[in-house]
């Protein structure tokens, strides 16, 4: 069938999902006590599924409830052992547009892997599965079925310097078997776990070895005490004269990261005439060069510059470039921004250098062509290099609006009804896992109405997400939402900061999710951790808030906006080095005033954590994008930076109080 206009395709996508609703799910949009009865028989009927607890579930009062797949799920997965093949395909299809779909998958392979259910686990799949355990099983059932891709998986699986999951046991030992796995893989293997600190993965792998390489682990054992010993590695060692590529390559590993200069060192006298494969040649060559420039090794430096061209690594030349913006060579930041490929060279960020660094060689014609192309672009550098020209700042903002409709029909579909349903009994986890399923998966007008969707719910958090799962990137009012303005902006005026500041550390922080938990402890939108809020709540005379208050908007809001003021105050309103101290910390920033470039965008460009380099960037650009959508979009008179941020010395004089 040719495909249907976007407009029509979307209208048809909305229409099929609201008529495939069962008339118990629309009842259920309608009638407000019948859904709070049936939401209620519901979330008993999951909790009592997932204790297994049978007998407590009310099927005749969750029959045709859009959440009833959900019980049917824990129903099929405790009974894996006995279930069929067909019963879970089954089940995959009928839930196919749910995370209930690929979770059941999953779990079934697990369980029929574990069983030694070959054809069944194959008849479930469609390709190799995500996790490693799942593709030691996937493997192992291709191994008489399919013996050259089970022993290509194998062999993957094997070169990793890491332990794996004893489900690979019978795939390893079937490929050893079949000579697939040799000695010389089991060497390689013990290299990379010694590379990667896995000490007890290397004596067992060693326990594997035959006498004929006795002679090769004796050499490993003396390099294994002194990096330095890589030079006296013979070249002839293993039965086939093989394995001394492996242990040179695990050697220079160390060395580089223990002595860069000697490395560097020791790699000119060795590398002219070890054989150890091009991959492995050129992460050695990658190794020193990001390490002698990250530790300013002066005597390295003509290597580098030597070897940059070859390498050809876009990631190594933009640390050369940085260096040497740190340093104010503009010669070389001209010199290696030239050296970037093409499509990396025209990115803002390095457009906007090479503007810099010919505006500063007197060539203003090439600055004003670079920082043209620069200003195009939605960035921190993007922004600055519009200020260069004197010009409004481009938001390339895409029309977001949807139709009453759209809109309309958009409520009718089941993912949405799913969502709506977990909400409402407080299963946010598994709502949030619906919708992002569905996202991920739609088209683009698809996923476009249910952004829009998310806003209109409050849903702030999952609209943003929605976008970066359709890669709506100009989608500016979904991707920048309102999100408790009037709580910022309360906040904002209470401790007299700029409330387009703390909105943009929020979204950084959090992507104004409320119940956002960091794997470190900091909570909620703007991820405070709980020492931080503790001692800001002591400041202001009140009592220190619990964990589940930091979750709270107002609670979080007040907290982050007293102690990014506090960081105002430290350096006189400065909002780059407050930002930058937000995110690493005051001493941290403290430190790099001391040394760092004193203009505003080389003292960004000298941060020496990428974390908080970048940070620093988005913050700032986002809170131009929320000033100038508060204007409806409108750039004109918005600043990313005020004159003094932009004229100011980036020196210890700005800090105002230690």
């Amino acid at each position: 069938m040719p495909a249907l206009p976007t407009r029509r395709r979307w209208l048809r996508w909305c229409l099929v999902g609201a008529i495939g609703l069962s008339a118990t799910a629309q009842a259920a949009v309608t009638t407000p006590s019948t859904t709070t009865q049936a939401d209620q028989a519901m979330k008993q009927a999951l909790d009592a599924a997932r204790d297994r607890r049978w007998n407590d579930i009310d099927q005749a009062a969750i029959e045709g409830h859009v959440l009833a797949g959900y019980v049917e799920y824990h129903r099929l997965r405790s009974r894996l052992s006995t279930a069929s093949a067909a019963e879970v395909n089954d089940f995959v299809t009928r839930y196919g547009d749910s995370p209930l779909s690929d979770w059941m998958r999953g779990a079934a392979q697990t369980r029929f892997g574990e069983l030694g259910r070959y054809d069944d686990f194959l008849a479930i799949s469609d390709g190799e599965p995500s996790s490693t355990i799942r593709q030691c099983y996937y493997y192992t059932a291709l191994l008489d079925r399919e013996p050259a891709r089970a022993a290509a998986g194998g062999e993957a699986l094997w070169h990793v310097g890491t332990s794996q999951p004893e489900a690979c046991d019978p795939l390893f030992a079937t490929l050893e078997d079949r000579g697939v796995l040799t000695d010389e893989d089991t060497w390689e293997r013990m290299m990379l776990a010694w590379e990667n600190g896995q000490s007890g993965l290397v004596t067992y792998l060693e326990r594997g070895l035959d006498d004929t390489w006795q002679r090769a682990i004796n050499s490993f054992d003396t390099v294994r005490g002194n990096y330095a010993a890589v030079t006296q590695v013979p070249l002839d060692l293993g039965p086939d004269g093989q394995a001394s590529g492996a242990l040179i390559a695990a050697a220079m590993h160390g060395l580089i990261r223990a002595d860069t200069e000697a490395a560097l060192e020791a790699w000119r006298k060795i590398s002219p005439h070890v054989s150890i494969g091009e991959d492995r040649r050129h992460q050695v060559e990658h190794d020193l060069a990001f390490y002698s420039m990250v530790r300013n090794i002066d005597n390295n430096q003509g290597w580098v510059d030597t070897t940059l061209p070859r390498l050809a690594d876009a990631d190594l030349i933009e640390l050369r470039i940085r260096n040497a913006v740190t340093e104010g060579n503009w010669a070389n930041v001209a010199r290696w921004s030239e050296a970037l490929p093409p499509e990396v060279r025209a990115e803002a960020h390095w457009q906007y250098w090479l503007g810099r660094a010919s505006e500063a060689m007197g060539d203003d014609a090439k600055a004003h062509q670079a920082y043209r192309m620069a200003a195009q672009n939605r960035s921190f550098f993007g922004f600055a290099a519009a200020d260069r020209l004197g010009q409004p700042y481009q938001l390339e903002m895409a029309d977001t609006s949807v139709s009453t409709l759209q809109q309309e029909l958009t409520s009718m579909l089941p993912v949405v009804q799913r969502t709506e349903a977990l909400m409402r009994i407080d299963e946010e986890g598994l709502a949030r896992s619906e919708w992002f399923t569905a996202a991920a998966r739609d088209t683009p007008d698809q996923a476009a109405a249910l952004a829009d969707y998310a806003i209109r719910q409050g849903w702030y958090g999952m609209a943003i997400q929605t976008t970066i799962a359709a890669k709506q990137w100009d989608a500016l009012p979904w991707r920048f939402p309102a999100a408790y303005r009037d709580s910022f902006l309360k906040w904002a005026e209470v401790n007299q900061v700029d409330p387009y500041l703390l909105m943009g550390i929020a979204r950084r922080e959090s992507a104004f999710n409320p119940r956002a938990a960091s794997p470190v402890g900091a909570r909620g939108l703007m991820q405070l951790m709980p020492g931080t809020a503790d001692h800001v709540a002591r400041e202001l005379g009140i009592s220190a808030p619990s964990t589940a208050e930091l979750f709270e908007p107002q609670v979080n809001i007040q907290l982050g906006s007293t102690y990014i003021r506090s960081m105002l105050e430290r350096y006189r309103g400065n909002r780059i080095a407050a930002t930058a101290a937000y995110n690493a910390g005051p001493h941290r920033v403290d430190r790099w005033l001391a040394t760092a470039p004193r203009e505003f965008d080389r003292f960004v460009e000298s941060i020496p954590f990428r974390e908080t380099r970048d940070y620093v960037q988005a913050v700032l650009a986002y809170r131009v994008i929320f000033e100038s959508l508060a204007k409806q979009g409108d750039t004109r008179g918005v600043a990313m930076l005020s004159q003094a941020e932009r004229q100011g010395d980036y020196d210890p004089t700005l800090i105002a109080r230690n």
